[in-house]
């Protein structure tokens, strides 16, 4: 059931949302690669000494939440670098400036910006995803989507491949940047690898998802995310027709998101549940 307090959107202000959506993602990666300078310097930290922050995340988050601000004044906002703005409309607008901004520090080809619009508290256990674009910014790539509407790249429809079997899986992941939190991923990778074909780190949640929804990888997982970094890649991927879940029954959320379809995602999700992977220990 809906809760009372959420807006329902039509189908014309979704098509709306997703393409502001698009732009802001398209126009925040022009100034990326525009901007660039021949050495990136760290700025500062966030969960860890390895876990950086760079002058372009908060140039580029500054230049979203002035975008937004004056083109959705009603709408809050919860980003990245610390911009959480509380809004009176019930849409709040989640935002990552660089998704794999370690990739970005070293000019490591994989990084993008994330753009999402979600219905209720800014929380993924209770949010409804309206609508969302990821643009890979080495790459140039746009993905979008909008609820009931289909998930595009570069413009034209995603359509899925059958999924393959667990065995001949490509699987996308990702590790958290606590040195306990890295143990226990490792201890679950042990366990899963010998049963797929490979796996594949690019560095960037928001583009394994997407990549996911395309059919490049064949599954995805991760521990440990932020809204932002899953939100508008977790919509693209669902509307693009895979199952974007959590562990034991759950929504996707910090815990775990898990992205596939089929067979092999449903033995994906019993390796994961065996192995702990969402043990809150680590």
């Amino acid at each position: 059931m809906r809760h009372p307090e959420v807006p329902v959107m039509r189908h014309h202000d979704l098509s709306a949302a997703r393409d502001l959506a698009e732009d802001l993602a398209v126009s925040a990666g022009a100034l990326i690669r525009e901007r660039r300078p021949k050495q990136v310097e760290v700025l500062e930290t966030k969960s860890s000494k390895v876990d950086p922050v760079t002058e372009m995340d908060q140039f580029i988050e500054n230049y979203l939440v002035t975008r937004i601000r004056a083109e959705r004044p009603l709408d809050g906002i919860l980003g990245e670098e610390g911009d959480d703005i509380p809004g009176t409309s019930g849409l709040t607008w989640v935002i990552d400036p660089i998704d794999g901004t370690v990739n970005y520090l070293y000019g490591v080809a994989s990084c993008a910006v994330s753009v999402a619009l979600v219905a209720g508290p800014p929380d993924p256990l209770s949010w409804q995803p309206l609508a969302a674009a990821v643009h890979a910014v080495d790459f140039g790539r746009t993905w979008t989507a909008a609820t009931g509407q289909g998930a595009t790249a570069d413009g034209a429809p995603i359509r899925q491949n059958p999924p393959a079997p667990l065995s001949r899986s490509l699987v996308a992941t990702g590790f958290g940047y606590a040195a306990r939190r890295r143990e226990g991923q490792a201890r679950v990778l042990l366990e899963l690898l010998p049963h797929i074909r490979d796996i594949r780190r690019l560095g960037s949640a928001a583009i394994d998802l997407c990549l996911q929804a395309e059919g490049a990888v064949d599954l995805y997982y991760e521990r440990g995310l932020s809204p932002w970094d899953f939100a508008a890649g977790a919509l693209i991927a669902s509307e693009a027709g895979s199952t974007v879940c959590g562990l034991r029954g759950a929504r996707p959320t910090t815990t775990m998101v898990v992205a596939g379809r089929g067979e092999a995602l449903t033995e994906l999700l019993r390796i994961l549940e065996a192995a702990d992977a969402d043990d809150p220990a680590w």
